[in-house]
C-alpha cells in the first residue's frame, strides 16, 4: 500500500466545522480540474504513458440529459478516472451529435406551436433556425455533463457537424461508392408519412396491436389480409409450388375474377416464400406496399404499381376511394367488396406486430423508393469475424449473441434521409438519364455517362445522410482519423460504454466502419447499460409524467450521492429504478466521508512525520492493503464497478466508520504517546486510502477532502496513484 508522503502537521480548516455542501463545492472543485488541465493527457505527467481511451457517445443536441445520459457519464467517468489513477494516459473525447431526423422531429414540433411547417419554409432558412436551436441545446448539454463530473477533455470536443467531420463522413461515402458498396436503387422503404422521408428499420419501432383480419374470395380461391386498401392492384396469386391442395394450377397460368373495380385478369405465381400453413396457403401480392411482395415481384419480374402516396392517401387507382386516408378508407372498401359477395368472414381478434416511426409512432408505410444504400453483408462478415476472434468483447457477453444475430441477418441499409437536417450527401442526378454520380467538392457539371450538361440537366442530391452513417465513425472521426496524431496515439479505443438498445442500433455500424475504414476494430471491450426506469420500474416518459430530471436529484443530493445512487447495484445490461431514497440515502453518506474527515483531521491535528523513524504497519492497515484493496481492484479491473463502488461503500461506513473509528477514541483520549502516534498515521493513511477508493465513483467530496489533506503541496486527487 502507497503511503502519504511528507504529511507534515495538520492545520484543521474551518470548512470542517460545517456540514458538506455540494452547492458550495462542486463548481469549484470542477473548475480546479479544468484549470489543472489533467483532463487533457497532453498535460498528464511523464509517468502516464500508455494510453487508455473512451469516445463519449455523443449526446443528441436536440435536449437536455436525462437519467440514461447521467447513468453513461458516470460509468464512463469512473473508468477514465479508474485508469488515470493506475498511470495511463487516459483520454476521454467528448461530443455531441446533430441527430438528423430526431433533432428535426424536436424542432417541426416547436414550429407546430409556433403555428408553422417545415414544408412551407425554404430549405436554408429551416436549416439555419434547427442550426441555431442545435447550438443552442448543445452549449446546455456540455454543461450538464460538466454537472455530472465528467473528466473528459474538452479542448478536443467534437460535434458531428465541424466542418472535417462532416467532409471524412462524405469521403466515406465516396469510398463505399468507389469499392461497389454503396448503389442507388428502387427498394421497399420505411415511409414516415407524418415526417415525409424514409427511416431505417433500426428506427422504427414494432407495436403489438389487435386488428381485423379479412378474408375474401379470389376467384376460386380465398385469401386473406388485414389491410384491404392495398390490394386494388393485386393481379399476382402466389402459392407455394409443393402445395398439393393447389397443384392443378400452373405457374403463369391467367384466371379472371371479379375484384374491388370489377373484372381483372390475375396470373398464377409459384414461389416457396408462401408460408402453407398461414391461413389459405394463397395470398395475392401488394409489391409496392410489402417488402415480402416487393421481393417475390424481383424474383419473378411482376408489375408494381403504387396504391397510397406519400402522404398516406390513395391514389386514383383506388377508383371512387381515391383521395381517402387509410383509416377512412378501410371499413368502405370493406363494404363494397361485401356487397358484391366477395367477402368470406372477418376475424376481429387478430394480434400482430405493427412497425411504426420511433418518433411519431405513425405506422410506416412500405413503400417502393430510389434511395441509397449500402450493401451490408460483406461488410457484417468482417464484423463477425472480429467478435469471432474476441477482438471485440461484450459486458455482459450474452449481448455478442444479439450482436451476431443482427450481423448474420443483415439487408441492406438506406442512408438517405428526405430532411434538411443533416450531413448533404455529396452526390449529382442527370435528368436526361438517370444516373446518379458523386461529386464531393460541387465541380462535376457533366455527366460522366451520357455527357448531358446545364442546371437543368445536372441538379443535386437534396437527401441527407442517415445520422447513424455518420455516428457510425465516430471512433474514427472524433480521434482525427485518418492523419491526425490522436488517431496514430489513441486508436483503436479501449471501450466503448453505451445503452444496450443501441446493441443492433450503433454498435454493429462502429464496427463495421472501423474495420472498412482503419482495418482495426473501432474497441475492445462493449460495455452496455441498461434502461433507466422510474422508481416503479416503468419507462420514463413525458406523457406518463414520470421522468426523473438529474439534475434535479443534483441540486438536492449533490453529484456523488447521485452517481453511487445509479452505479450501486446496477448490473451491466439490466434495466434500473432510479430510487430517489436510494439517492438521499448516498447524500447521507457523502456526509459520513465528510465526518471521517473531519473526526481524522481533529484528532490528528498534533501528529507530525519523523522521517527517520519508519512507522509500525498497523493491523488496520494490513487488512486494507492485503484484503480490500485488491477485493475492489479485481472488480474494477472485470468492469464490475456496481461491486467496486458496494465494496468501498461498506469498507468506509461499517469499517472504518463504524469500527476503527470506534476502536481508536480510547487511544486517543488516554493511550500512550506511542500508542497515539501509531493510531494517528493508521487513521490518516486508511483516510488517504479510502479517498483514493472512491474519487472515481465520487470525484467531488474526495477531491475536496483531499485539498486539506497534509501533503505535497498542489497536489490533486485526480492524479494520485490507485492504492496497492
Amino acid at each position: 500500500m502507497t503511503t502519504t508522503n511528507n504529511l507534515g502537521q495538520i492545520k484543521m480548516n474551518e470548512k470542517f466545522t460545517k456540514p458538506y455542501n455540494p452547492a458550495d463545492t462542486e463548481d469549484r472543485i470542477y473548475k480546479m480540474w479544468l484549470e489543472s488541465g489533467y483532463f487533457n493527457p497532453d498535460n498528464l505527467p511523464a509517468r502516464f504513458s500508455e494510453p487508455f481511451t473512451i469516445i463519449m457517445p455523443p449526446l443528441n443536441a436536440n435536449g437536455h440529459i436525462h437519467a440514461g445520459h447521467a447513468l453513461a457519464m458516470t460509468l464512463e467517468d469512473i473508468m477514465i478516472r479508474y485508469k488515470r489513477m493506475q498511470g495511463y494516459k487516459a483520454l476521454w473525447v467528448p461530443g455531441t451529435d446533430h441527430a438528423g431526423f430526431e433533432t428535426q422531429v424536436v424542432y417541426e414540433k416547436k414550429l407546430e406551436k409556433e403555428g408553422r411547417s417545415r414544408f412551407k419554409m425554404d430549405s436554408a432558412e429551416l436549416y439555419g433556425e434547427i442550426m441555431a436551436f442545435t447550438l443552442e441545446n448543445k452549449k446546455h448539454i456540455e454543461g450538464e455533463i460538466q454537472k455530472m463530473g465528467a473528466s473528459c477533455d474538452w479542448s478536443r470536443n467534437k460535434f458531428t457537424l465541424d466542418e472535417k467531420i462532416v467532409k471524412e463522413v462524405q469521403r466515406t461515402f465516396k469510398k463505399l461508392f468507389d469499392d461497389g458498396l454503396v448503389y442507388r436503387g428502387s427498394r421497399i422503404v420505411n415511409w414516415c408519412s407524418k415526417h415525409q422521408t424514409s427511416l431505417s428499420d433500426v428506427e422504427t419501432e414494432n407495436k403489438e396491436q389487435k386488428d381485423s383480419f379479412y378474408y375474401f374470395k379470389y376467384g376460386p380461391f380465398v385469401i386473406g389480409t388485414a389491410r384491404p386498401e392495398t390490394k386494388f392492384a393485386d393481379k399476382y396469386v402466389v402459392m407455394h409450388p409443393d402445395d398439393k391442395r393447389y397443384a392443378q394450377y400452373k405457374n403463369g397460368q391467367k384466371i379472371e375474377i371479379e375484384w374491388i373495380n370489377g373484372p381483372m385478369t390475375a396470373t398464377i405465381i409459384k414461389d416457396a416464400a408462401v408460408d402453407m400453413e398461414f391461413g389459405t396457403g394463397v395470398m395475392t401480392i401488394t409489391p409496392w406496399h410489402s417488402a415480402i411482395d416487393f421481393e417475390i415481384a424481383e424474383r419473378h419480374g411482376l408489375d408494381k404499381e403504387q396504391i397510397i402516396d406519400w402522404r398516406g392517401k390513395l391514389l386514383p387507382i383506388a377508383g371512387e376511394f381515391a383521395g381517402m386516408k387509410i383509416a377512412e378508407a378501410r371499413p368502405k372498401i370493406v363494404e363494397k367488396l361485401k356487397s358484391k359477395g366477395l367477402l368470406e368472414k372477418i376475424d376481429d381478434k387478430y394480434q400482430h406486430s405493427v412497425p411504426c416511426c420511433y418518433k411519431c409512432g405513425t405506422v410506416i408505410e412500405p413503400q417502393v423508393k430510389e434511395q441509397w444504400f449500402v450493401k451490408m453483408k460483406p461488410l457484417a462478415e468482417k464484423a463477425l469475424q472480429a467478435v469471432a476472434e474476441e477482438k471485440v468483447k461484450f459486458v455482459p457477453d450474452n449481448f455478442r449473441k444479439i450482436f451476431n444475430y443482427w450481423m448474420e441477418n443483415t439487408i441492406d441499409w438506406n442512408i438517405s434521409r428526405q430532411i434538411v437536417w443533416g450531413i448533404p450527401v455529396p452526390a449529382k442526378h442527370c435528368l436526361a438519364c438517370n444516373e446518379y454520380f458523386v461529386d464531393l467538392d460541387d465541380s462535376i457539371s457533366k455527366c460522366p455517362k451520357c455527357g448531358a450538361t446545364g442546371a437543368d440537366k445536372i441538379v443535386k442530391d437534396t437527401d441527407t445522410f442517415d445520422t447513424w452513417f455518420s455516428s457510425g465513425q465516430w471512433p474514427l472521426l472524433a480521434l482525427g482519423y485518418p492523419d491526425s496524431s490522436d488517431f496514430k496515439t489513441f486508436y483503436p479505443t479501449n471501450v466503448m460504454e453505451t445503452g444496450s438498445d443501441l446493441i443492433f442500433k450503433w454498435i454493429p455500424r462502429m464496427v463495421i466502419f472501423g474495420l472498412y475504414l482503419a482495418k482495426k476494430e473501432p474497441f475492445k471491450d462493449v460495455y452496455l447499460h441498461g434502461m433507466v426506469n422510474d422508481a416503479q420500474g416503468k419507462k420514463m416518459s413525458k406523457s406518463k409524467g414520470n421522468v426523473v430530471n438529474p439534475l434535479d436529484l443534483i441540486a438536492k443530493y449533490g453529484t456523488d450521492a447521485l452517481r453511487m445512487g445509479l452505479i450501486v447495484g446496477n448490473t451491466p445490461g439490466n434495466e434500473m429504478s432510479l430510487q430517489e431514497n436510494k439517492i438521499k440515502g448516498y447524500k447521507n453518506f457523502t456526509n459520513k466521508v465528510w465526518n471521517i474527515a473531519r473526526f481524522v483531521f481533529e484528532n490528528t491535528q498534533d501528529f507530525e512525520v519523523d522521517e527517520k523513524n519508519a512507522m509500525p504497519v498497523h493491523p488496520w492497515l494490513v487488512q486494507l492493503s492485503g484484503t480490500i484493496i485488491p477485493d475492489i481492484t479485481s472488480d474494477m479491473d472485470g468492469q464490475r464497478f456496481h461491486l467496486a463502488a458496494e465494496k468501498a461503500y461498506h469498507y468506509v461506513w461499517h469499517e472504518f466508520a463504524d469500527k476503527i473509528l470506534e476502536e481508536s477514541k480510547p487511544i486517543l483520549k488516554s493511550g500512550s504517546a506511542e500508542e497515539r502516534r501509531a493510531v494517528q498515521h493508521a487513521l490518516l493513511e486508511i483516510l488517504a486510502t479510502s479517498l483514493r477508493i472512491l474519487h472515481p465513483f465520487m470525484p467531488f467530496v474526495t477531491e475536496e477532502i483531499w485539498s486539506h489533506m497534509p501533503g505535497e503541496k498542489g497536489s490533486v486527487l485526480i492524479i494520485e496513484k490507485w492504492p496497492k
